[in-house]
C-alpha cells in the first residue's frame, strides 16, 4: 500500500524516484529504456533506483516457502563458515526428514556431479544417503568414479555403503569402487594391523584424493550405527555418559566437536576425522531436532564446506550459533 503525503508540498526529486521505480519494477522498462524515457543517462537511472531501495520506496517481498529458507541459508554460512547451505522448507511439525533431505540433497548431487572438475567422488552411507538417490536425475558422466568412503555395516541393507555408492554409480553412469572393510576393528591393536596392509592404504589414499564427499551424521538416539554397527564390547549408554552427542564416519564427538575420549574412536577403519580438514566440498547432509547437537559439533570443527538441512533444524542451529 502506497504511504499518504504528510504534506502539499510535491518533492520533485521522490517524483522521479517513484516514477523510474514504477517503470523499472511495475512496467519492466530497463534502465536503458528507462534513462531514454526521462531523459537521463543510465548512471543516473541505476542511482536514482538503488536510492529508493535505500529509502524504502522500493522494497522487495519474495512470496515463497524457499523465502525463510534463503535467509537461514545466509545466516548458517555466516555463522559456522561453510561455503554453501542448502536449507530444504518444512511444511509442519511432522514431517519425515529422511524424504525431506533426501530431495534437497539428491538435487544438489545433480548439480555438483555434473561438474567436470569433478572426477572421483566419496559417498558415505545412511537414510539420508540413500534417499538422496531417488530424488537425483541420471548423468552421464563415464569420467566420473564414484567410492565409499567408510566401513559398511555387516547385515546387508539399502543404506549399506556399498549400494548406495553402486547405486549414485549407477546413476551417473559412472565406475565406482569400494572400502570393503567394517565400520570398527576388534581392537585399536587390529585397527592398526589392518591400517598397515596395502590395499587399505591405497583405499584411504584413493579417499583423500576425492573431490568431494557426501556424509551423514548420526545422533544419540535413532541412528543406525548404534543399532546394527557397534562392537558388541560397546553401549550406547557407556558413549551417552562419556559425552557423546553423535558420530561422523563412525566417529564420535563431544559438544564442542572435540573427538570423544573414548578407544572407540582409535578403532574406526577409514580415514581420520582430522582428515575433512583438508580436503574439499566435504558435504554433510543432516536434519531432525535430535540431531541438532551433532550437528553443531561437526560445524564447530570447521570441517564441512556444504550443510544440506531442513528449515526446523536449520533455526536451531542458527539460534545456537556463536
Amino acid at each position: 500500500m502506497s504511504r499518504r503525503a504528510k504534506t502539499e508540498i510535491l518533492d520533485p526529486e521522490e517524483q522521479l524516484l517513484v516514477r523510474l521505480a514504477w517503470a523499472c519494477e511495475i512496467e519492466g522498462l530497463t534502465q536503458a529504456q528507462a534513462a531514454e524515457a526521462f531523459g537521463l543517462t543510465r548512471l543516473k537511472v541505476n542511482k536514482a533506483l538503488s536510492e529508493a531501495r535505500e529509502q524504502g520506496i522500493v522494497r522487495i517481498s519474495i512470496n515463497s516457502v524457499y523465502g525463510p529458507c534463503v535467509e537461514l541459508e545466509e545466516a548458517l554460512k555466516d555463522a559456522f563458515g561453510v561455503t554453501s547451505a542448502t536449507v530444504a522448507p518444512v511444511g509442519g511439525a511432522h514431517f519425515n526428514p529422511h524424504t525431506i533431505l533426501g530431495a534437497a540433497l539428491g538435487q544438489f548431487l545433480t548439480r555438483f556431479l555434473s561438474r567436470e572438475d569433478v572426477r572421483l567422488f566419496g559417498m558415505s552411507w545412511g537414510n539420508t544417503l540413500n534417499m538422496a538417490t531417488r530424488f537425483m536425475e541420471p548423468l552421464n558422466r563415464p569420467d566420473l568414479e564414484i567410492t565409499s568412503v567408510m566401513g559398511g555395516l555387516t547385515k546387508g541393507s539399502d543404506v549399506n555403503s556399498y549400494e548406495i555408492t553402486t547405486r549414485l554409480a549407477d546413476l551417473c553412469n559412472a565406475a565406482h569402487s569400494y572400502f570393503t572393510a567394517p565400520v570398527y576393528a576388534a581392537s585399536v591393536k587390529s585397527r592398526n594391523i589392518l591400517s598397515e596392509q596395502k590395499e587399505f592404504r591405497r583405499s584411504v589414499e584413493k579417499i583423500l584424493a576425492a573431490d568431494g564427499l557426501a556424509l551423514a551424521a548420526g545422533d544419540m538416539e535413532n541412528s543406525l550405527l548404534l543399532a546394527d554397527g557397534l562392537p558388541e564390547d560397546v553401549t550406547v549408554d557407556e558413549l551417552a555418559r562419556a559425552g557423546a552427542v553423535g558420530d561422523i564416519m563412525g566417529y564420535f564427538l563431544d559438544a564442542s566437536g572435540a573427538l570423544l575420549d573414548h578407544d572407540i574412536n582409535d578403532r574406526v577403519l577409514g580415514i581420520r576425522v582430522e582428515d575433512l580438514n583438508a580436503l574439499p566440498n566435504v558435504i554433510v547432509a543432516a536434519g531432525g531436532m535430535t540431531k541438532v547437537p551433532i550437528i553443531l559439533a561437526i560445524l564447530r570443527r570447521g570441517c564441512v564446506d556444504h550443510i544440506v538441512t531442513d528449515q526446523h533444524t536449520a533455526e536451531a542451529l542458527a539460534a545456537a550459533a556463536p
